[in-house]
């Protein structure tokens, strides 16, 4: 009898995971991709953000109207209820700036009420999950970077959610990158936090904002400069697995993925 060879379809992932993000931003699930292995499978889900059009365009500094309503019901519980009736373990929201915008209190809230849509599959949002990881890395003092797109405004509010719970934040500023998710490179990001940010010598750096483009450069600083680094991503990421209870080994993207919350 002849032996055959069945080519590998997609059902092989032990573990799946959700992710819901703004329409028009394709930056999460091409990090999430990125630091995935093949057991563990990516499912996402889309919410309508009016502060991007089509093909990912933003304003420079993107207005506030949008990142307060985002959060807002009926659209991130309608698309997680969607997300939730396929066979997942955990779910993770892929935005950082509302939670800026609601505050530590107004972030868990959003989670609690959310997640009443969830069928009980768990969900994590992106700043407790950076909280839970600067906790599980024993950080005190903390560096802050965010998107370009960021005005002061939202520089602030970043700064004065991690202050609230409990860091010292040494530094915090919008990058000098160009304000476009397209023309932020690895190298030039590498390039503005070793010289911009690194002389406050803080415990760690966490580079906010899940459309920026900021994965390829954790392996790079940590060596450069040994200090954990996280980003929006990674910290999403890290504990939506941990959620879903899944241990994957993921080397290259941090000292992050050797901790446990």
């Amino acid at each position: 009898m002849q032996q055959r060879k069945w080519q590998a379809d997609g059902w092989e992932p032990t573990v799946r995971i959700g992710l819901i993000v703004p329409h028009a931003d394709v930056g999460p699930e091409s990090e999430f991709r990125a630091m995935l292995p093949s057991s563990i499978a990516l499912f996402g889900s889309r919410m309508h953000f009016s502060a991007m059009r089509a093909g990912g365009v933003m304003d420079p500094k993107i207005p506030h109207g949008p990142v307060k309503s985002f959060t807002d019901p009926p659209f991130a519980d309608d698309a997680a209820e969607l997300l939730a009736a396929a066979p997942i373990d955990a779910i993770g929201c892929g935005f950082t700036s509302s939670a800026y915008k609601l505050g530590v209190a107004g972030e868990a809230e959003f989670v609690d009420r959310v997640r009443e849509r969830t069928r009980g599959i768990p969900l994590a949002s992106t700043c407790h999950a950076a909280t839970q990881a600067l906790r599980s890395l024993d950080v005190r003092t903390l560096a802050l970077v965010n998107p370009p797109w960021f005005d002061t405004e939202l520089d602030d509010l970043g700064s004065r959610y991690f202050t609230v719970q409990g860091f010292e934040v040494v530094h915090h500023a919008p990058c000098g990158l160009p304000s476009s998710q397209r023309q932020i490179t690895a190298e030039a990001m590498f390039n503005w936090v070793a010289e911009q940010v690194m002389p406050a010598k803080p415990d760690a750096v966490f580079i906010g904002g899940n459309g920026l483009r900021a994965i390829g450069v954790i392996d790079a600083l940590e060596q450069q400069f040994d200090i954990p680094v996280l980003t929006a991503n990674q910290v999403l990421l890290w504990y939506t697995l941990h959620l879903a209870a899944a241990e994957p080994e993921i080397s290259g993207y941090g000292r992050l993925f050797d901790c446990r919350p």
